[in-house]
């Protein structure tokens, strides 16, 4: 029998008791041992939960326990996540995780303790919940050279955004609505400026390239200027807006930022609404792949932590390769980048543009009082001085 211990029985700790204690027998037959929870940490008390006589509130209790063999971390944050998880990978517990910020800032110093003590972090569930995109990129893509990652990483974003293009309303008037029905925080910030998705795919881009994509690194532009004008432009086009999370290795240059883009239909993203995320990944042999799902909520999550248990559990006292060191990437400045913009600016601006911009698509839709185009590829340098030129309500990027 292994015994495991969960840290933090809120929403993703009380639903890895849920999935391990409902789905049991299969966990069982595919770990090749019975899994048991010996321990839940939390500071609160649970009067009535069918676990309570598993809470306890020292986690000494469970760092100096030898009978620990799989801790999982669904606490988030840094602290105490970080202080926590660092000493149980130091006595060869093996830690999996849902927790994106920890993940993103600490991976690789903590994978690098894992496999000193021949145990392992694992961290299916800090992106994508449910979908499993882990795993492919450190085992069933080992044979390729990932040279792109392209996302919808927060499900929060995709629908305000699916309900602002269905429903013509403003990005405030939705964001209340998904406030209302659980989908956003009381502070929004973290999902509609793009931290989010930015943590999750310096994550990702870290194990496309092997080394460490610092998400500090990383251009991030969220939501939060999308118009309920801004998807009639793009329907007239054929397309739709989401923000995308993408890393790109180009001629020796690595990109990765989060930024609304207008897709068309033919993109495979096209089609990915409400809270569901996906993740398009390019390998070098196989072309594209896509991993699509609930990209949060309790269960999905839960879930992913769990198969995380499962691949511990068949490999105690061996280490998992995940290939993702400490070294820093040096990200090419996305002034660098090339792609076309979607460009609205005021009626009288029109000659303005034309002459600035030069060569451009119009863009007809029903909008009074402005002129809309779409620019020929340019870097985004040069796309920004001639913007400033003009003067501009607002731009889009393209992703072709």
């Amino acid at each position: 029998m292994i015994q495991i211990a969960v840290m933090g029985y809120g929403t993703v700790g009380s639903g890895v008791v849920e999935v391990i204690e409902k789905n049991k027998e299969e966990i069982n037959k595919k770990s090749g041992e019975d899994i048991n929870i010996k321990y839940i940490l939390d500071l609160r008390e649970f009067p009535g939960d069918p676990y309570a006589d598993k809470v306890v509130h020292d986690v000494e209790l469970i760092l100096n326990d030898p009978e620990i063999k799989i801790i999982c971390e669904t606490m988030g944050g840094l602290k105490p996540a970080y202080d926590f998880t660092k000493r149980a990978l130091m006595s060869g517990i093996s830690v999996c995780t849902s927790n994106k910020e920890l993940v993103a800032v600490h991976g690789p110093e903590l994978i690098e303790i894992a496999h000193a003590n021949k145990c392992n972090y694992l961290f299916e569930a800090s992106v994508g919940g449910g979908i499993p995109i882990i795993r492919p990129l450190n085992y069933s893509l080992t044979a390729e050279k990932i040279d792109g990652i392209t996302g919808i990483l927060n499900g929060t974003t995709n629908y305000i955004l699916s309900k602002m293009e269905k429903e013509g309303a403003d990005f405030g008037e939705v964001l209340k609505e998904a406030q209302e029905k659980g989908y956003a925080e009381r502070n929004p910030e973290a999902d509609v400026e793009g931290y989010d998705a930015c943590r999750k795919i310096a994550i990702l881009s870290s194990l496309m390239c092997g080394k460490n994509v610092k998400y500090q690194d990383i251009y991030t532009e969220g939501i939060t200027k999308i118009t309920p004008a801004d998807f009639v432009y793009a329907h007239a086009m054929g397309k739709t807006i989401k923000l995308l999370a993408q890393s790109k290795e180009k001629e020796g240059c690595f990109y990765a930022m989060v930024a609304p883009f207008m897709i068309s239909k033919s993109h495979p993203l096209y089609m990915v609404n409400d809270v569901f995320n996906a993740v398009c990944v390019h390998g070098n042999m196989l072309g594209d792949s896509m991993y699509y799902g609930r990209g949060a909520g309790k269960l999905p999550t839960a879930s992913a932590v769990v198969s995380d248990v499962v691949d511990c559990a068949r490999h105690i006292g061996k280490v998992i390769m995940c290939f993702w060191d400490s070294q820093d990437v040096a990200l090419t400045n996305i002034d660098q980048a090339s792609r076309r913009f979607f460009v609205r600016v005021a009626l009288e601006k029109e000659s303005q543009a034309l002459q600035v911009f030069e060569s451009v698509s119009v863009i007809e839709a029903p909008i009074e009082g402005e002129f809309a185009f779409v620019t020929d590829e340019m870097t985004e340098k040069e796309f920004n001085e001639k913007a400033e030129e003009v003067g501009i309500i607002g731009r889009i990027r393209i992703e072709e």
